[in-house]
């Protein structure tokens, strides 16, 4: 596969989001030096953006493999939390007659921080940088819309997918977006994200099916496809 097409800051932006990315060099400059100077100055400028560019894009394309079977022939998705988009990416180009819209933070924290935030404050991510790597990696503008998290105006249709990869009720609260989800997901709409609770969603949904288990994690997350509120 070719590899994605990322400039400086888009591979700065795709490393913050996506720490496995760095590494040992950065990671070990991470540790002696902090998140904060990490995140402003070494994930910039020591990062080789190359190297970089394919690990992101192996990723990624693991990831669309566990989803592949539940996306065929659909065309309506929403994504929250994308990042830059890699996994959205690869959906639009396996799909011609998809779109998607995406809900995103619009916010780079100063400091990285990870785990549980209920509120849902910290944003590691640049709607234009999003809007820039889609772009620059041949995707029309007729094909996706981006809408700010913090504007609270989100996109209302009905979506056939609806993902969520390490976002959604993996740093925040699934309860954010309980509301919104109940009014574009019909019956045969799908939703996918990462929890470590996936019993919990067995009493919110008619149907939930563990696709992935990530045992390399200290959360031991678990991906799972989700269908019919109750």
């Amino acid at each position: 596969m070719k590899p994605f097409i990322l400039n400086r800051n888009l591979a700065q932006l795709a490393l913050l989001q996506r720490i496995e990315l760095a590494d040992l060099k950065l990671k070990k400059i991470r540790k002696l030096f902090g998140r904060y100077l990490f995140s402003k100055i070494f994930s910039k400028y020591l990062v080789n953006v190359k190297q970089l560019s394919e690990n992101y894009t192996n990723i990624m394309n693991d990831e669309f493999k566990t989803i592949q079977n539940f996306i065929k022939d659909k065309k309506n998705f929403l994504s929250i939390g994308a990042g830059i988009g890699g996994l959205e990416l690869l959906i639009l180009k396996s799909l011609n007659d998809a779109n998607i819209s995406f809900i995103e933070k619009n916010y780079i924290s100063n400091k990285i921080r990870y785990g549980w935030d209920n509120l849902n404050k910290e944003g590691y991510n640049d709607l234009n940088q999003l809007d820039q790597f889609l772009q620059i990696n041949e995707i029309s503008k007729k094909r996706y819309q981006i809408f700010d998290f913090d504007e609270q105006k989100f996109p209302i249709c009905d979506f056939d997918v609806l993902i969520s990869i390490y976002s959604l009720d993996y740093h925040y609260s699934f309860d954010i977006y309980s509301t919104y989800l109940k009014k574009v997901m019909r019956n045969n709409s799908l939703l996918i994200f990462d929890t470590i609770r996936p019993e919990y969603f067995k009493r919110i949904f008619k149907g939930v099916e563990i696709i992935k288990e990530d045992t390399r994690t200290v959360h031991k997350s678990k991906r799972i496809v989700c269908k019919n509120f109750l």
